[in-house]
Order: C-alpha cells, then structure tokens, then sequence
C-alpha cells in the first residue's frame, strides 16, 4: 500500500482513521481508541448523531421513516434513514459502545422503539432474517443482550446452511443478502459474547454455503449469480457484495481459505493506478448524507475494505 492512499485515507474521517490506525498500520491500542473516540464528536459520526429525535430514534421510525408510505417508497427507493441503518451505519463508524451517548441510545431504543412488523419491541428483533440479523450485530456491539434473536436465526438456517428472509413465504434455499446479514450477527455476537455451540456451528455452515460458489456463482452452474455481486458499493445496507464477504472473513480471524481466491483476484483487478478503489453505484433512496463522491470517484471506505482484505490475504 503506498504512503499516499494512506496518506489520504487517514484524512478523510476519523471513522475511516481509527480503522486505517488499527488494520493497516498496526498503531498501538492507545492511539487508534483516542481516534475512534472522535467518531461520537467529529465528522461523520457526529453528523448522524445531530440526526438523531429525542426519543432515540432515527427519522421516527425503527425500519422506515415516520409518514413514508408505499407511494414514496416507488417514487423515491427504500429509505435509509431510520433507526436501523443509522444503528448499522454508527457500528460501522465505531462508536465507541462504552460512551455515554452510545448507552442512552440503546436504552432510549429499547424504550420507545417498535417494529413496523407487528409493534415488536426494537430489541426483541422482528421476523425477517436480513433485519434480525442487523440487529444482531448491533445489539451485540452496543451491549445489548441479543441471544434470543440469535437462537430464533440459528432454528431459521436453510438446509443448504445459509438463510433467506423469503423464508416465510416458503423458500427453502439461501440468500446471498440474507445470509451476509445473519453472519456478519452471528460474529458479531460471537465476539460479544463468545457465542453458543449452536450459534457457532451455524456460522460454519452459513460460510460453507458461500464459500463453494467463490462468493459469487451459482452451485449448479458455476455461472455468477448475479453480476451485481461483484459491484464495489458502500454502504451496501443489506445488500450483499463480493467485497463485504470477504471482508466479513477477514473480520473473523480465520487463516485464509483457498476458495476466497477467485473473489480477491476481482478485488485485485479493481485498483486504479492511484492505488484506490472507486464505487461503481449508490444505492437509490433517501440518507442523511453521502459517505463518497460518487461513482466512478475514490471510494475510502472500499478502498479501506480492500487494503485490510489484501494485507490479510497476503499474510
């Protein structure tokens, strides 16, 4: 990685420095959590926290907006605003889950949020495995006890080892999307907590469902299943991409597997000569403010991802 593309990264955001300080640098502990701290009080973090109501949500909703009905939703593109997508969003950042902002805003959650489902309590999760596997993750990071979501995923696990939200509609086979969401839960309460047998074996079998399409193919074929997969996005909200993966693998401390190696050499082939990653498309709909410049331009949050993947590819 050049001095530059650091160079630039370390200027963007302190969510993006601390990260940056940690995973690519190897600065000692004092130095990236006194970065990471800034998250609540600069840039990014800060801007989405001015966001937040006064009962702790976000847009007045817990999965959309407050007032957003199905007409804006066609016109406009699913909206991003709302309590989870900012939760997700704020994890990601890494607010520190020790602050005192972050603890009022989970317990102001808990208190006053309800799903759009059928008014379930925030933090007693919804039915659908892309949301509950979100809120996994971020009940986990920010403290919250989440196992009784985590046992409902682990009894929702396809045959195939992944999970797909269509399932109470009657799929019986996986998801990329769907799947990204619950693993990414899984590790991150396994992280949290140390995680249970279950929850742990489920996790295994969910990565066994990726890892034999190379993050991207059809089983059957060996055809991509969608060519989407391998867009460079961020923030990819529940949507699945090559890079998120392999990501989520690195996150897990596990020596590489030789199967990651077809989705790094696409990671690979993306890189300008300038030594960044550029986003090929925003997801359409409403957010607080743009994370990037556009398609086409530097993305730092890709190009973070990508620098962390490779370093831990390479060994």
């Amino acid at each position: 990685m050049s001095d530059a593309t650091i160079d630039w990264l370390l200027g963007t955001d302190p969510a993006i420095g601390w990260q940056v300080l940690r995973d690519l640098l190897d600065a000692p502990t004092a130095d990236w959590e006194a970065e990471r701290a800034r998250v609540e009080t600069h840039g990014w973090g800060a801007r989405l926290l001015a966001h937040q109501d006064s009962d702790g949500q976000w847009a007045g909703g817990s999965f959309v907006p407050a007032g957003f009905t199905p007409q804006i939703w066609e016109s406009e593109g699913q909206p991003w605003t709302a309590t989870t997508y900012a939760l997700t969003q704020l994890r990601e950042f890494g607010l520190d889950p020790s602050s005192g902002r972050a603890r009022r805003t989970v317990e102001l959650i808990g208190r006053h949020s309800r799903w759009d489902h059928d008014g379930q309590r925030y933090w007693d999760g919804e039915v659908e495995e892309c949301i509950n596997g979100r809120t996994v993750a971020d009940g986990a990071y920010f403290g919250v006890d989440v196992a009784p979501i985590v046992g409902r995923l682990v009894g929702e696990q396809q045959p195939d080892g992944g999970w797909n939200c269509e399932r109470v509609a009657g799929s019986v086979r996986s998801s990329f999307d769907t799947t990204i969401n619950v693993l990414e839960g899984l590790l991150e309460f396994e992280k949290a907590t140390g995680g249970t047998h279950e929850s742990r074996a489920a996790r295994t079998a969910g990565e066994e469902y990726l890892l034999p399409r190379s993050l991207f193919r059809r089983l059957s074929t060996g055809e991509p299943a969608d060519p989407a997969l391998l867009d460079l996005i961020y923030p990819a909200r529940w949507h699945y991409t090559v890079v998120r993966a392999l990501d989520y693998f690195r996150a897990t401390g596990a020596p590489p597997d030789p199967r990651l190696a077809e989705a790094v050499t696409h990671l690979r082939s993306r890189r300008r000569p300038d030594g960044r990653w550029a986003a090929d498309r925003r997801l359409s709909g409403r957010v607080w403010f743009d994370l990037d410049d556009g398609p086409g331009q530097p993305s730092p949050w890709i190009t973070l991802q990508a620098l962390r993947v490779l370093r831990w590819w390479e060994g």
